[in-house]
């Protein structure tokens, strides 16, 4: 699992690694292995699975090099959209609860601090120079682009046991499928069991080359289409639209 950028000590205490087996990997080291599918990781829409993410030094690596392909995009509403996509194609599976937090938090810290650098006001001094308004990740407004990010690092960013393909409250782990849709700036979903591997070890991925889902399974839940800000939303609306069409028939 990888080591954080800002502390590259391979393990926090000699109880998690008796415990746990939580030994960090370097970031020189991630960039290296990295380098060996260099292609796929500069791709915006090749699918990354780590299952053992630590605090997310590989993810927050390949999501790096993601970004760097969107960098010189200068519509917001177009940044966010294509943002989106390079998050929804980075997924882990982390034992620990902390560190499943705070590697949600420093992808996210990562698009915020791209997207501000990007799009953040320009203002003009007394002298009449420009200079742009500083904000802190932290005072970063709640938009309904950031609640989608924060959704969807929640999907993608599973606190489990990749060996026992449960979650750390015993449910099978479950990943989403975000397909963007051209031109319309919206997303479907499709959700997939991890347990696959279980009875076909020969699949390796959860999507093939050309990002579709393999055929190994069926989605054991699909969504509609919706806008990149209202991704957030669905789950709730799925949840209500099932309970009103229970109600409906008990009332038959």
């Amino acid at each position: 699992m990888p080591a954080t950028n800002e502390n590259t000590k391979q393990i926090k205490s000699r109880q998690r690694v008796a415990q746990h087996g939580e030994v960090f990997t370097n970031p020189r080291e991630v960039n290296a292995m990295l380098d060996l599918v260099r292609d796929e990781s500069f791709r915006l829409d090749s699918r990354f699975l780590e299952p053992a993410c630590g605090d997310g030094n590989f993810l927050i690596e390949i999501l790096r090099r993601k970004l760097s392909i969107i960098e010189n995009i200068k519509s917001q509403t177009e940044w966010e959209f294509q943002s989106l996509i390079a998050v929804g194609t980075c997924y882990g599976i982390e034992l620990l609860p902390d560190n499943t937090e705070a590697c949600r938090q420093r992808l996210e810290k990562m698009v915020l601090t791209d997207y501000y650098m990007n799009f953040m006001k320009t203002n003009t001094d007394s002298d009449g120079s420009p200079y742009r308004t500083q904000c802190s990740y932290e005072s970063y407004p709640m938009t309904p682009y950031r609640r989608s990010l924060q959704y969807m690092l929640q999907k993608n960013i599973v606190c489990g046991d990749a060996l026992t393909y449960r979650t750390a409250d015993g449910k099978p782990i479950t990943f989403c499928e975000w397909t963007p849709i051209a031109g319309s700036m919206q997303f479907a979903r499709r959700d997939f069991q991890f347990d696959f591997l279980v009875n076909q070890t020969h699949q390796y991925s959860l999507f093939d080359e050309q990002g579709e889902a393999q055929s190994f399974d069926e989605p054991v839940r699909s969504y509609p289409p919706v806008h990149y800000t209202q991704l957030f939303k669905a789950q709730s609306e799925l949840k209500e639209q099932k309970e009103s069409s229970e109600s409906s028939f008990g009332s038959d």
